[in-house]
């Protein structure tokens, strides 16, 4: 876990995601009981289903449903009584040891989620590159030690490539052309880590064809693995049926030009979102985001993969992530 320092607060203040929502998460780590979380097919997942005494949970289902109301209708919004917390889930993995929020609408029955997690640097700043960086809008507030997330919606990569990926009618080239770009976009960023689990399919029906959109729900490692390899999603052995699929569906020019697409994209994010990119690659510069021998062996990995000697005079992980965008995306330095 990194801290968010003072200059980060700042930041995250002046572009709205520093609220005054109520600071929970130590709060809902005095749960007194847990059941595993199975899904609606009955499988055990990773979560477990909290309990908590219930002057607790009367607490807790007022600030959460407030914390809910900022996130998706924003300041001086009223209590809503209609929304009920119909679960609370918490997952024992990761650095964030995030809790799953499920909110009900007692009218209608439909239902909603969110997470509370522990701050920490690292995913700020893998939360802000994905905003200002990918085609996806990221929805996030802070407080204290307490980051809230909105749900991504989408089939987990793990469940889309055991379950979607051999039905028939799939469109093999789409999917293989989204992961290619995906996973262009995390090398670029360099955001590590991205496992089948770590992602989502969201699979839009088009008005011939049915559109995917990989996407990524995990920012926990932004910047902060020492081995270049992590920031490559095809080399992760749980994504070896759709690398095989997409090296069997595309030639080398069409694989081209997805990643020429890509880069093209993620360039003109970062020139109409400058000013923001600027502001945020400063203070992440600046910042103690990983240990030093990761620097090293990250910079020797990346000097390796693109031909070139200067990430090792990179003195931090911002400095590095900076540099890498900036060459990449063929942008002036900052």
């Amino acid at each position: 876990m990194y801290p968010v320092t003072q200059s980060l607060r700042q930041y995250l203040y002046h572009y709205d995601r520093q609220r005054e929502i109520p600071s929970v998460y130590n709060e809902l780590r005095r749960f007194t009981g847990a059941v595993p979380y199975e899904d609606p097919n009955g499988h055990e997942t990773l979560w477990l289903s909290v309990m908590y005494p219930q002057d607790v949970l009367a607490e807790l289902r007022l600030k959460l449903t407030s914390i809910y109301t900022e996130l998706k209708l924003g300041r001086n919004t009223e209590q809503h009584e209609h929304l009920f917390v119909d679960r609370i889930d918490y997952g024992d993995f990761g650095n964030s040891k995030p809790f799953r929020i499920k909110v009900t609408n007692v009218f209608n029955d439909n239902s909603d989620y969110f997470y509370v997690k522990q701050t920490d640097a690292s995913r700020i700043y893998g939360l802000e590159l994905e905003h200002i960086l990918s085609p996806n809008r990221m929805n996030y507030l802070i407080n204290g030690n307490t980051l809230v997330e909105e749900h991504i919606a989408g089939v987990p990569g793990d469940v889309f490539l055991r379950d979607y990926l051999s039905q028939p009618g799939l469109n093999k080239v789409r999917i293989a052309k989204e992961f290619t770009k995906f996973t262009e976009r995390s090398f670029i960023r360099l955001l590590g880590d991205m496992r089948s689990v770590n992602y989502v399919v969201d699979i839009t029906p088009d008005f011939e064809e049915v559109q995917y959109r990989v996407r990524a729900i995990d920012f926990d490692q932004q910047s902060y693995e020492g081995n270049g390899n992590i920031y490559q999603a095809f080399r992760f052995n749980s994504n070896r049926k759709i690398t095989r699929l997409a090296f069997q569906v595309l030639n080398r020019k069409s694989i081209d030009q997805y990643v020429a697409e890509e880069y093209s994209q993620m360039a003109r994010r970062a020139k109409v979102e400058s000013s923001r990119l600027r502001a945020l690659l400063g203070i992440m510069r600046r910042e103690d985001l990983a240990p030093i021998d990761h620097l090293t062996r990250l910079a020797g990995d990346l000097d390796r993969m693109h031909a070139t000697q200067g990430f090792g005079d990179c003195k931090s992980m911002g400095e590095l992530t900076a540099m890498h965008i900036s060459l990449m995306l063929d942008l002036s330095p900052s």
